[in-house]
């Protein structure tokens, strides 16, 4: 099936700043808008890139939520991220060009395609895209190591808090509220990123309403007591090894 694809300008968008150097000058920008030059719809449930599909362009979300997972030996799907508006995804194919994972999408989407041997050869002339994209790289990087850190040593309280205050971390930045958020992905899926059982997540989440530290209606969840998801997340990198 042919995927409609949609022109779009980086210079326009209220994502810039998110996915795009700060800093470039106007010509700077107009050669990022020729190569970044469509966008793609996909509908929930429907799958950006699959496991195997060969590699030749970042994606970078404009509105909508995914998750990236990986099928295991018994044939569960094992979800390895969530990534949501202003993320790039699509950085699994570029050491061995095919994906190595499978992008899915939570609700409806629409990504900015940006063909990636366009942008190594843009990269070689503007130095400040080349170092955004060695962010993107190292950030990605940064995260496997955190969430290798969760799966190790931390036990399901701590899993669960650290997973809500940098999913509320990440919407503030995209001008949402602090405290409040919509949970995109099921329980079931949240306990598959954080190596939990859906029982747990289930009784982890009711556990931190019944000590008033969240409330839960369904799949909204309203941070009420911030510094008590803080305090399990610090309590626990603050032990000795």
């Amino acid at each position: 099936m042919t995927i409609p694809s949609i022109k779009v300008a980086c210079s326009n968008c209220n994502l810039r700043e998110l996915c795009m150097p700060l800093g470039l000058s106007a010509d700077e920008l107009q050669r990022i808008d020729d190569v970044v030059a469509v966008r793609r719809k996909v509908a929930r449930g429907d799958s950006l890139f699959r496991n195997g599909d060969k590699f030749n362009a970042l994606f970078a979300i404009r509105t909508g939520f995914f998750k990236t997972c990986v099928s295991s030996e018994d044939g569960r799907d094992q979800v390895t991220g969530f990534q949501m508006a202003g993320e790039i995804i699509g950085l699994d194919g570029i050491v061995s060009d095919l994906h190595t994972c499978d992008a899915v999408a939570l609700e409806d989407a629409e990504v900015c395609v940006m063909p990636f041997d366009r942008i190594e050869e843009l990269s070689r002339d503007i130095n400040a895209l080349q170092r955004h994209v060695h962010k993107i790289m190292s950030r990605e990087i940064v995260r496997e190591h955190g969430v290798m850190l969760l799966l190790g040593s931390m036990r399901a309280e701590e899993r669960l808090a650290a997973f809500l205050l940098n999913l509320v971390q990440r919407l503030h930045a995209r001008g949402f509220s602090q405290s409040e958020l919509i949970l995109r992905m099921t329980r079931e899926e949240i306990g598959s990123y954080l190596g939990l059982k859906l029982e747990t997540v289930s009784r982890t989440f009711s556990k931190f309403a019944d000590e008033g530290i969240v409330e839960v209606k369904q799949r909204h969840v309203r941070i009420l007591n911030p510094e008590a998801l803080k305090l399990l997340v610090n309590a626990q990198t603050c032990q000795p090894n």
